[in-house]
C-alpha cells in the first residue's frame, strides 16, 4: 500500500473556507466524492443531525463502504482556513488525481456560486509526497492534526506551547479534522478509514497518549521533506 500526504491550498493563500457552512460543504464532498461511480448517479445525502456531525447513506441499511467502491482510503485529514492535508492511499489506478479532481472542483463550483466569485480558488495542483519512512508514520499524523495550534498558539512549531491543558482542549474542540475520531469521539466517522493507523498507533489510548506526548515534545524536523508546506 503507498500513501501520501496531499495538501492542497487556496489561491494566493486565500481562505477557502470562510464559516462553518463552508467546513461542512468540504467534508460532505470528501464523503460524496470518494467513490469510482460519478457524483450524479450517486444516492447519497449530506444529513444534518442536532449537531451536525454524521454524514450517513440513504437506504437499505448497508455500510457506506458496502454500497461505494472507494476510490482511496482517507487515513486522516485537517482542514484550516486557507488549506487542507489528507493523509490518503489509492485502491486503484490514478484514483488520487481522479479523487482530488473531483474534491477540488466539486467545491471550487460551491464556493464561487456561494460567495458570487469566479476564477481559480485552489493554488495550481495539489501537492503529494509518499509516506515511506517509519518516522513519517510515527510523526506526520500528529503534525496534520495539530495544525489548528496554529490559531491559537503558533510557537507549538517551535517547541514553546505556552498552555499544554489549554492547547489540548482547543485541539479537542476543534471539528474539522479526523483527530476527535481517532480519539474516539464521534465526528466525521464515515468519511476517514482509520484502521491502518489505529492499529499503527495502539488503538484510541496509544494515540491519545502519543498526541500528548508529541506537544510536549514536537519532533517536526524527523518529517521536514513531507510536510509540503513550502
Amino acid at each position: 500500500m503507498e500513501i501520501f500526504h496531499v495538501l492542497s491550498r487556496g489561491v494566493d493563500k486565500r481562505k477557502i473556507f470562510i464559516d462553518d457552512h463552508d467546513y461542512f460543504r468540504f467534508i460532505h464532498n470528501l464523503f460524496e466524492f470518494n467513490d469510482e461511480a460519478s457524483a450524479e448517479n450517486n444516492y447519497r445525502r449530506f444529513r444534518k443531525s442536532d449537531h451536525m456531525s454524521d454524514i450517513q447513506c440513504r437506504s437499505y441499511g448497508e455500510s457506506p463502504r458496502e454500497r461505494r467502491k472507494l476510490l482511496v482510503d482517507i487515513h486522516a485529514f485537517s482542514l484550516m482556513p486557507n488549506h487542507y492535508h489528507m493523509i490518503v492511499s489509492a485502491n486503484s489506478e490514478n484514483a488520487i488525481p481522479r479523487f482530488m479532481k473531483k474534491v477540488n472542483m466539486g467545491y471550487s463550483k460551491y464556493f464561487n456560486e456561494r460567495y458570487e466569485r469566479k476564477g481559480t480558488l485552489f493554488e495550481g495542483r495539489y501537492k503529494s509526497v509518499p509516506v515511506t519512512a517509519q518516522s513519517h508514520f510515527i510523526h506526520l499524523p500528529y503534525y496534520i492534526h495539530l495544525n489548528p495550534l496554529d490559531m491559537f498558539d503558533y510557537g507549538w512549531r517551535e517547541r514553546a506551547v505556552h498552555n499544554h491543558v489549554e492547547a489540548m482542549h482547543y485541539l479537542e474542540n476543534y471539528r474539522w479534522s479526523s483527530h476527535l475520531d481517532y480519539l474516539g469521539k464521534k465526528n466525521f466517522p464515515s468519511v476517514t478509514q482509520r484502521e491502518f493507523l489505529s492499529e499503527f498507533f495502539g488503538g484510541q489510548e496509544g494515540y491519545a497518549q502519543a498526541l500528548d506526548q508529541w506537544v510536549k515534545d514536537i519532533s517536526i524536523e524527523n518529517i521536514q521533506d513531507v510536510l509540503l508546506e513550502k
